[in-house]
C-alpha cells in the first residue's frame, strides 16, 4: 500500500515539475529567438527615425573640374579621390545589405546635384543610403557590388548619367507615436469609468440579483476574443466617430474607445479586489465618526486601494500595447511618419503584423519592436511588484 502511494506522489509531483519545465523552456525559446534574431537592430536611431523613405533620381551639374580629393585619414572606407566621397557597406533597418555614405566633401560634385524631374538641387550627405550609379558607357554600380566597386568604378573615369540615393527608412517613429497616443486616449476614457463602476459596485450597490449578474456579465467579457471587439466597433465606433466629425473612417479616436470597452472588465475586476482588500474596520471607523457612505469611500477607502488602482492602471498599459487583432479593424495597418489621432496609424503590435505580412517577412525588424515590447512590459510588470511592495509597507506601518 505504501509503495503504489509512493509511486503515485513521485507521479503527480514529476507531472508537477515536468509542466513547470515545459512552461519555462516555451517561454525561454520565445525569448531567445526574439531577442537573438532583433537585438541586432536595436538603436537608438531606430527608436526616432521615419518608417518610409524617400528616393531621389538625381544628375551631377557639368562640371569642368579636375580636382583630385585626398582621403581623410579617419576615414577607413572605399573612397574615390574623384569625387570626394566614401562608400560602406551595411545592413538596414530590415536586414537587407546596402550602400551608404561614410564621407562627403564639402567640395564634392555630389553635394551639388539635380533632381532630374524638378531640376532643382539636391544634396547626398552622410548617411543617405546609395541604391545605384549609372553611367553613360559603362555598367551600372549597383548595391551587390559592394561599396569598393563603386568607389573604385567613379575613379575610373566614367561619366555620371544618374544618382539614385535615399534618405534610409525603417524607423518606428510614428508607431511609437500613435502608441502613446492610444495609451493616452484610453485611460482618459478607460479609467473613470472603470473606476467609478467598481466603487459603485462594491461599496453602494446592494448584494442583488441584479448585481450578480451585472459581476457575470463583467467576467464573461474578459473572455471574449479581442478580435470581436475589432468586428464591433468597425460597426459602432467607427459611425460614432464619423458622425461626431472627429474622423472619417479609421481613427486612433475608433481605436481609444475600442480599447477601452476591452480594458473595462479588467479595470472593474481589479479596482473591485482592490476596494475589498481594505479592511471593513476603516469605514466602521469612519461612519463612527460622522462621515457619511460618500466621504468615507472617497476619503478613506479610496486612498487606501491606490496600489490596486495603480496596478489595474499598469495592467492596462500592457494590455494596449500588447493588443492587435482589434485594431486592425479600426486603426488600420498602414505605417505612417505623421500620426493623426483622427487618421488611422499602426501601434507597436500592429507594425509587428504589418512587416510579417509583407512578402517576404521582416523577421528582424518584427523581433526587435517585440524586443521593445516585451521590454516596455517587463518594466510595467516590475513596477507593479515595487508598487505594491512600497504600498504595503507604507499599510504596515
Amino acid at each position: 500500500m505504501q509503495n503504489k502511494r509512493k509511486i503515485i506522489d513521485n507521479t503527480l509531483k514529476s507531472m508537477t515539475v515536468g509542466a513547470a519545465l515545459t512552461t519555462a523552456s516555451a517561454l525561454f525559446i520565445v525569448f531567445y529567438f526574439v531577442f537573438t534574431t532583433g537585438f541586432s537592430l536595436l538603436s537608438f536611431d531606430l527608436l526616432v527615425t521615419d518608417y518610409n523613405t524617400e528616393q531621389y533620381n538625381a544628375t551631377l551639374e557639368e562640371t569642368t573640374s579636375t580636382e583630385t580629393f585626398e582621403k581623410p585619414a579617419s576615414i577607413d572606407a572605399p573612397f574615390s579621390s574623384k569625387y570626394g566621397i566614401a562608400f560602406e557597406d551595411g545592413i538596414n533597418k530590415d536586414g537587407q545589405d546596402i550602400i551608404s555614405i561614410a564621407y562627403i566633401d564639402d567640395a564634392s560634385p555630389f553635394k551639388t546635384l539635380l533632381d532630374k524631374n524638378s531640376e532643382t538641387p539636391i544634396e547626398a550627405s552622410t548617411g543617405n543610403v546609395i541604391s545605384r550609379i549609372s553611367y553613360e558607357d559603362s555598367p551600372t554600380s549597383l548595391t551587390r557590388e559592394g561599396a569598393e566597386s563603386m568607389a573604385t568604378r567613379l575613379d575610373s573615369g566614367v561619366d555620371i548619367r544618374e544618382v539614385i540615393f535615399i534618405d534610409p527608412g525603417g524607423g518606428i517613429r510614428g508607431s511609437i507615436i500613435a502608441t502613446l497616443y492610444l495609451i493616452g486616449l484610453t485611460l482618459i476614457m478607460a479609467l473613470p469609468l472603470g473606476i467609478f463602476s467598481a466603487i459603485y459596485l462594491n461599496e453602494f450597490a446592494k448584494d442583488t440579483k441584479m448585481t450578480r449578474t451585472i459581476r457575470s456579465f463583467i467576467d464573461t467579457l474578459t473572455g471574449i476574443p479581442s478580435i470581436v471587439y475589432g468586428l464591433m466597433a468597425v460597426s459602432v465606433f467607427i459611425p460614432i466617430t464619423a458622425n461626431l466629425n472627429v474622423a472619417s473612417g479609421l481613427s486612433i479616436y475608433a481605436g481609444a474607445m475600442t480599447m477601452a470597452v476591452i480594458l473595462l472588465p479588467i479595470l472593474i475586476r481589479t479596482t473591485e479586489e482592490s476596494l475589498a482588500a481594505v479592511p471593513d474596520e476603516y469605514r466602521e471607523a469612519s461612519l463612527a465618526l460622522g462621515a457619511n457612505d460618500v466621504q468615507t469611500t472617497f476619503k478613506v477607502v479610496l486612498p487606501n486601494a491606490i496600489a490596486g488602482l495603480l496596478t489595474a492602471t499598469f495592467l492596462s498599459i500592457g494590455r494596449i500595447i500588447g493588443e492587435s487583432a482589434a485594431l486592425i479593424f479600426v486603426m488600420g495597418t498602414a505605417v505612417k511618419d505623421s500620426v493623426d489621432p483622427a487618421d488611422g496609424a499602426t501601434t507597436l503590435a500592429v507594425h509587428i503584423w504589418t512587416l510579417m505580412s509583407t512578402e517576404p517577412a521582416n523577421v528582424e525588424l518584427a523581433s526587435t519592436i517585440a524586443v521593445i515590447i516585451l521590454t516596455i512590459v517587463l518594466i510595467l510588470n516590475t513596477s507593479v511588484k515595487l508598487l505594491a511592495k512600497k504600498f504595503d509597507k507604507i499599510g504596515n506601518r
